[in-house]
């Protein structure tokens, strides 16, 4: 199971620590929050200690009208559980007694600058993608037109310079060389550069540029779910590829197909077109309309009409 520091989300969110700064180094392994407002009210019997407890206005103002007896009882009781650490949102003011047991119990008081709803959203969206299973593929994952396009091939295929054209183009970056991979859920695949790699593209005969610099930043984006796998392969007389399209393929990466397309490369061939028209492809049909399909579907309506009018032939 992935863990996460403490310190990790106090970065990442730009959180202020308030209190128990001993305690940034504590780690957390489950991406779900919550907020303690039945606890405060005194019932501890489902509290989830385990998450990250977020305080936001209702909580705050409850605590406010809790007896002084009642306040210090329940705020210890919730850091005696031994919780990750607690988060108040932008318009809640830290009460002392949480100060007081941060740094008792070592277990960090953070405030954000953003409101309980998005600090709902914008945490869980981190913690899920800092701590969900990984891996990692060699290849380009590039942004064509709102389409994740995941690039992959042997090396020295030009990968990497198939996705400069593409960037020239105006498309963006996401990933080269290496993309790490995660699954959000059960469809929802993201990649994303590893932190050194991040705005970089390699190009054999130039070396490491960084895409930001030479076409500025709409040329980069950090993540992209991968929605289509483009396999390049060299060009093989003895091999079938589908001319049609009518065979849709599949890439499983965790528990989520992944359709893709392998395309035969040349010196003749544009192999960025080739790539760009596969993505908008893709995004045809995820609009409803298969080009692939309606061809077949013409041509079986002229092969049924030839075939009538040779019967008819026949049979004069």
């Amino acid at each position: 199971m992935s863990k996460l520091s403490i310190m990790e989300v106090i970065r990442g969110l730009k959180l202020d620590v308030i209190a128990g700064k001993n305690g940034v180094d504590r780690e957390i392994s489950n991406p779900s929050l919550t907020k303690p407002g039945i606890e405060l009210a005194g019932m501890f019997d489902f509290y989830e200690n385990d998450r990250i407890q977020i305080i936001g206005s209702k909580e705050s103002t409850f605590f406010h009208h809790l007896s002084e007896k009642d306040k210090k009882y329940r705020v210890e009781t919730l850091f005696k559980m031994d919780p990750p650490a607690f988060i108040f949102s932008k318009n809640v003011e830290v009460p002392e007694i949480f100060k007081e047991m941060a740094d008792k119990y070592n277990i960090p008081v953070l405030k954000s600058m953003y409101t309980t709803s998005s600090l709902f959203s914008e945490l869980f969206t981190f913690l899920q993608a800092k701590l969900a299973d990984r891996t990692s593929m060699h290849g380009v994952l590039l942004d064509i037109n709102g389409v994740g396009v995941l690039i992959t091939g042997k090396s020295g295929l030009g990968k990497s310079e198939v996705a400069l054209e593409l960037i020239r183009r105006g498309y963006i970056l996401v990933a080269d060389d290496i993309v790490e991979i995660y699954q959000v859920e059960k469809g929802i695949v993201i990649g994303e550069a590893p932190d050194m790699l991040k705005k970089y593209l390699e190009i054999r005969g130039v070396g490491i540029v960084n895409v930001v610099y030479l076409f500025g930043v709409k040329a980069y984006r950090d993540s992209k779910k991968i929605s289509v796998i483009v396999k390049l392969e060299k060009w093989d007389n003895n091999q079938d590829f589908d001319r049609l399209g009518l065979e849709e393929e599949f890439q499983k990466i965790f528990d989520t197909n992944i359709a893709s397309v392998s395309i035969p490369i040349t010196e003749a061939r544009n192999t960025a077109t080739l790539v760009e028209a596969a993505a908008f492809d893709f995004k045809s049909k995820q609009m409803g309309y298969h080009s692939a399909n309606e061809f077949n579907h013409l041509l079986n309506q002229e092969i049924k009409k030839n075939q009538t009018k040779v019967d008819a032939d026949t049979d004069e």
